[in-house]
């Protein structure tokens, strides 16, 4: 029986490592898909940030909404108003 030749040694020893590694990764990777208390909370927030954002729009298109007619009004008195003014100098 031979010993093993150096170089194969070091590179089998590099391959090992590099196999670790990946198998590092991969059980990581499970870990994390097998945490389903973590990927609902993850998901409860974003459902959750996604709401906000649509009850803000929703608020800030009620009050654009919410102030049109008073926008209106007030050109209404302001254009009577002009009128009644050069009406009055008119005479």
């Amino acid at each position: 029986m031979t010993a093993p030749d150096p170089a194969s040694a070091a590179e089998l020893q590099q391959e090992i490592e590099r196999t670790r590694e990946h198998l590092g990764q991969t059980v990581e990777e499970l870990a994390a898909k097998a945490d389903v208390t973590s990927r609902a909370r993850a998901k409860t927030a974003e459902v959750k940030r996604r709401a906000a954002d649509v009850s803000g729009q929703v608020r800030r298109s009620q009050v654009v909404q919410r102030r049109w007619p008073l926008a209106v009004a007030a050109a209404g008195v302001i254009l009577i108003g002009s009128i009644a003014v050069w009406r009055r100098r008119k005479t």
